[in-house]
């Protein structure tokens, strides 16, 4: 018995390292960081002004509030394209082909994100293959930019987030039982009938966990809408990092990074009280 538990203690002493020293003593230090600043003789003093300034100033609670309105839209917009792919390698794809088609799905995520966007800014551009390619055809006259825009940027972090949706909606639907559409079918129930009461229902675990994973990769993005979006982007995200590197506030900044997630995690438990979702359930 004590064999046995030293060989698992062992087993979990790199993870457990790696939590408390890469993640748990780091948070503590910010967490402390942010509730630090200079009182008017410049001594650093115990304070909750880091975080009053959130509130106080227009620019910041407005930013953050954008930045949630967009992942949302980039979530619901992810979880449309998703649907009908899951639903196709899950159950109409052939045995054969869905291990390819999963490998086309990974494929793009085996390069950086940095690469990923400059791929999308080199089709977009006004220099860009799609603007040479309407001015070739003539469907245009002068090239258009098409970058640096809200739907350009909604498009970039849709594209890096659809996997971390897909997953989870073809384990789902891959348990969903063929019977159950056969015979709603044979009933005379419609395609959308079936998707309303069947098929959306049964994913509901699927569509929580991916909306999570989906909507937290949104809103704590930082490459995408710094760069498809251009200087309007107006992402929180970027507020923390002018905090840090621009205006070398690390007290500042640390308490925008920790009201960031409590605010996120708000928004999350939020939209579990209305989907009457649990964690335990989703996390299964």
């Amino acid at each position: 018995m004590n064999k046995s538990r030293l060989t698992l203690w062992i087993f979990l002493a790199p993870v457990l390292l790696w939590l408390v020293l890469l993640i748990v003593l780091p948070q503590i230090d910010l967490l402390t960081m942010s509730l630090r600043g200079e009182n008017d003789y410049g001594d650093m003093v115990w304070t909750l002004n880091n975080y009053l300034n959130f509130f106080t100033e227009p620019i910041y609670w407005a930013t953050f509030v954008r930045t949630a309105l967009y992942a949302i839209i980039t979530t619901f917009l992810t979880f449309l394209l998703a649907m009908p792919v899951s639903f196709y390698l899950a159950k109409l794809a052939r045995k054969r082909v869905q291990g390819a088609l999963m490998i086309l799905l990974l494929l793009p995520f085996w390069v950086s994100e940095l690469v990923r966007v400059y791929g999308w800014m080199i089709l977009l551009r006004e220099s860009g293959v799609l603007n040479f390619i309407m001015l070739s055809l003539g469907i245009i006259h002068t090239p258009v930019e098409m970058l640096y825009n809200d739907a350009t940027m909604i498009m970039g972090l849709v594209y890096t987030s659809m996997l971390f949706m897909v997953v989870p909606l073809v384990s789902v639907m891959e348990s969903l039982d063929d019977s159950l559409i056969e015979a709603a079918h044979d009933l005379g129930a419609g395609k959308w009938t079936i998707w309303r009461t069947i098929i959306i229902p049964h994913c509901k675990p699927g569509i929580t966990s991916g909306s999570i994973v989906v909507f937290m990769l949104a809103l704590g993005n930082y490459l995408t809408p710094n760069l498809m979006g251009g200087k309007n982007s107006l992402w929180f995200t970027e507020q923390i990092y002018n905090q840090f590197i621009a205006s070398f506030n690390w007290n500042q900044g640390a308490a925008f990074g920790f009201l960031l997630l409590a605010l996120s995690s708000l928004i999350i438990w939020a939209g579990l009280k209305l989907s009457r979702q649990k964690l335990d359930e989703v996390a299964s």
